[in-house]
C-alpha cells in the first residue's frame, strides 16, 4: 500500500478506518463545513483524495522514496493541522514537502525547512524541542499550531490553483474552529500569506483593505466580532526554505525576531 491506513497506528493518526473520505471539491466542502471539532477535521483532512493529481504523487512518492529513506515507511496522506486545541499562535506554511511532512506525518517534519523553523521555535519558547524528525519523536507546540495551506506534497512544491481552492475549506474551518483563542498569525512566505487571507475573513475578522502586501516582519492588525471583539494580527515570515537559508534571504535571527514578536503580541 502507497500510504499509511487510517487507524493502523502511526503515531499522532486523527483517523480511523471509518473516517468519512472526500473525493472532489464539494465533498471537502461538506465534509470541513460540518467538523464540529478539531478532531473530526483534522480526521477527515488526513484521509482526503478530492485532488487526483496530488493523490498520485504523494502516493508516487512513498512508493518510490528517497534512497536515504528506502527503509523507511512513508505517511503518503494529506497532513493535519496539529499543536494546540487552543493555540494563542497559528503558523500557516503552503504545503507538505514530499520526502518531509509526506514521510514523517507531520509539517515541517523531517526537512531542512523544518530544522530551521523548529530551532526557532525551540529558542523563542515555542516548542520544547529543537528538532522534529519524526511524529512520535516527542516534540510539542507550547501556546501554538501549526497548519499548511494545501495538505498535500504537491509536485515541485507548486500546488495548482484548483487544488488550493479545492484544499482552501480545510484551511478556513480550521482557523474559524481555534479563532477564539488566536492571538497571532505568522504567515510563513507569500503564497501561505494570500491563502490565509480569505480563511481569516471566513472565520469572522475584520481585514483591512486594500490588502498589504507580504513581506518579512509585516504587521497587520485585525479584529473579530465587531467592537468589543477579540483582536489578532498577521505577522509575514519569508519561508525558511533552503533557498532562502541558503542565500541569506532567511537567517535564523530573522526567525527568531518574528517568533519573539508573536510571543510579545499574544500577551498584549
Amino acid at each position: 500500500m502507497a500510504f499509511v491506513p487510517p487507524g493502523s497506528g502511526w503515531p499522532g493518526d486523527p483517523a480511523q478506518p471509518d473516517t468519512p473520505v472526500a473525493h472532489d471539491p464539494a465533498e471537502v466542502r461538506e465534509l470541513a463545513s460540518a467538523s464540529a471539532a478539531l478532531a473530526d477535521l483534522t480526521a477527515r483532512q488526513s484521509v482526503c483524495r478530492a485532488c487526483p493529481r496530488l493523490v498520485e504523487w504523494r502516493e508516487e512518492v512513498a512508493t518510490v522514496k528517497r534512497r536515504a529513506f528506502a527503509e523507511e515507511t512513508y505517511w503518503g496522506r494529506p497532513i493535519a493541522g496539529w499543536g494546540e486545541e487552543r493555540p494563542e499562535v497559528l503558523i500557516v506554511g503552503l504545503a507538505p514537502a514530499a520526502h518531509g511532512g509526506n514521510r514523517t506525518g507531520r509539517i515541517f517534519t523531517g526537512d531542512r525547512s523544518g530544522d530551521w523553523l523548529f530551532a526557532s521555535l525551540y529558542r523563542t519558547g515555542l516548542a520544547v524541542q529543537e528538532t522534529s524528525v519524526h511524529a512520535g519523536d516527542g516534540q510539542r507546540l507550547v501556546g501554538a499550531r501549526m497548519m499548511a495551506a494545501v495538505r498535500c506534497a504537491p509536485p515541485d512544491n507548486k500546488p495548482l490553483p484548483e487544488e488550493r481552492s479545492t484544499c482552501f475549506p480545510w484551511l478556513a474551518r480550521e482557523i474559524a474552529l481555534v479563532a477564539e483563542s488566536v492571538r497571532v498569525v505568522v504567515a510563513l512566505g507569500g503564497f501561505a500569506w494570500q491563502a490565509v487571507w480569505p480563511a481569516l475573513k471566513d472565520a469572522g475578522y475584520v481585514l483591512p483593505r486594500p490588502r498589504p502586501a507580504f513581506g518579512h516582519g509585516v504587521e497587520v492588525g485585525l479584529s473579530r466580532g465587531g467592537a468589543g471583539g477579540s483582536s489578532a494580527h498577521l505577522l509575514g515570515c519569508y519561508h525558511p526554505s533552503q533557498q532562502n537559508t541558503f542565500t541569506g534571504r532567511v537567517t535564523a535571527e530573522m526567525l527568531d525576531q518574528v517568533f519573539i514578536r508573536a510571543n510579545a503580541l499574544r500577551e498584549m
